[in-house]
C-alpha cells in the first residue's frame, strides 16, 4: 500500500469573479522512502495541491472533489482532531519563505520547542535537548546560542535550515518541501539541496519537493508530476521525464534550461501566459501557447495515455505519433492508448 494516495483531487476557490478550479482532478502516489517531485509555473497549482493534503487551504478554499489517502486513513472530510495528529506528526510542510514562516518576535528556540511540544508529549527540559539535537543535525553551527537568536540574525539559508529542522523534529513520515531554494542563491540551494538528501537517506522518510527548477529535480527526485493549469499533463520517473518528455508543455520546460551546450545562445521561453482559470478552454489548456497545437488540441482536452509502466501523457501529439508509427489504430476503436 502506498504511502500517500491522492486520487482524481479537486480544489477550487470561491470568489467573487467566479469557480478558480486550482486544482482539477489530479492524481498520484507516494511510497516510503521515494521523492516525488511537482513541476510547473506559477499558478500551476502545485502548492494548493501540497495545501490540500495538509487541509490548510485560505478561506475560499474548498476540496470539492476526490481522495487523499495517508497509509490508508481517509483526509479528506477529517476532522480538526483527525489532522492536528497527522501535521507536524506525520505530514510536515516547510514553506517557501522561511522569514514570512518564522516569528519575529521569538527566538528560534521558543518556536522550535513550541513545535516539539504542541505534537509530542515531551516535557520542557526534553523539547529543549530535542531543538538543539535537531539544529544540529542540519548543521546550524553553534546551537545552544542559536536556539536565543532571533529569525532576523539568522541568514536566509539558515533560516531555512531552522525550518528543515522543525519540520523533521517530531519524525514525520512525509515531508512536503514547497519550493525550499526559491529565495537562497546557488550555492545554498546546493547545500540545502544536499541536507535534505542526505536527511531523508538516514531518516527513511518521503518527499514531495514543490518546485519550478527542473535542476532541483534532477538533483533529488525519484519520481515527477509536472502540472499546468491545475491538472497533471505529464508524469513518470525522473529519468522518463527528462529523457523522454512527452508533453509539449514538458518539451518547453527543458528548452528553457541553460546547459553547457546552449551556452551563448539565446533560450528558448515558453511564450505567452498561463491560462485564466476562470475561463478555461475546452480543449487543451496548454494550447493557446504551443507551437505545435492542432485543431483538435483547441476543441478537445487529451486523455491520459500511458506510454509505459513508468510514464503517461495527456498531450495529443503522441496520439498522432502513435497513429503516424501504427501503434495506434484510430478506425474501430478509437483506442488511444
Amino acid at each position: 500500500m502506498a504511502l500517500l494516495e491522492v486520487s482524481h483531487l479537486k480544489t477550487s476557490f470561491f470568489t467573487d469573479a467566479g469557480e478558480v478550479k486550482a486544482v482539477n482532478d489530479v492524481s498520484f502516489t507516494l511510497d516510503r522512502g521515494k521523492v516525488l517531485g511537482i513541476v510547473g509555473e506559477s499558478g500551476s497549482g502545485k502548492s494548493v495541491t501540497a495545501y490540500s493534503i495538509m487541509q490548510i487551504l485560505a478561506g475560499t478554499g474548498k476540496i470539492v472533489g476526490g481522495s487523499i489517502k495517508y497509509n490508508g486513513t481517509e483526509l479528506v472530510g477529517a476532522s480538526e482532531k483527525v489532522m492536528k495528529n497527522i501535521r507536524g506528526n506525520k505530514i510536515s510542510i516547510i514553506f517557501q519563505d522561511p522569514m514570512t514562516s518564522l516569528n519575529p518576535t521569538y527566538t528560534i528556540g521558543k518556536q522550535l520547542m513550541e513545535a516539539i511540544l504542541l505534537h509530542t508529549d515531551r516535557d520542557r527540559k526534553q523539547a529543549h535537548d530535542r531543538a538543539v539535537e535537531m539544529l544540529r543535525l542540519v548543521n546550524v553551527n553553534e546551537p545552544e546560542r542559536r536556539m536565543k537568536q532571533y529569525p532576523y540574525e539568522f541568514s536566509g539559508g539558515m533560516r531555512q535550515r531552522v525550518m528543515i529542522a522543525m519540520a523533521l523534529a517530531c519524525e514525520p513520515d512525509i515531508l512536503i518541501a514547497d519550493e525550499p531554494t526559491t529565495a537562497l542563491d546557488v550555492t545554498i540551494q546546493a547545500q540545502i539541496l544536499e541536507l535534505m538528501g542526505t536527511l531523508q537517506e538516514e531518516l527513511g522518510m518521503a518527499i514531495i519537493m514543490i518546485t519550478h527548477d527542473l535542476g532541483v529535480v534532477a538533483q533529488i527526485c525519484d519520481e515527477v508530476v509536472v502540472m499546468y493549469a491545475g491538472s497533471i499533463c505529464e508524469q513518470g520517473t525522473a529519468d522518463e521525464i527528462f529523457y523522454n518528455p512527452s508533453h509539449e508543455y514538458t518539451k518547453g520546460l527543458m528548452r528553457s534550461i541553460p546547459t553547457a551546450e546552449t551556452a551563448g545562445t539565446k533560450l528558448q521561453p515558453i511564450t505567452g501566459t498561463p491560462i485564466d482559470l476562470l475561463n478555461m478552454p475546452k480543449g487543451c489548456p496548454f494550447a493557446p501557447r504551443c507551437d505545435n497545437a492542432m485543431k483538435i488540441c483547441i476543441n478537445h482536452r487529451a486523455e491520459r495515455m500511458v506510454l509505459n509502466e513508468n510514464h503517461a501523457a495527456t498531450c495529443w501529439m503522441n496520439v498522432k505519433q502513435g497513429v503516424e508509427s501504427g501503434e495506434i489504430e484510430l478506425e474501430g476503436g478509437d483506442d488511444r492508448g
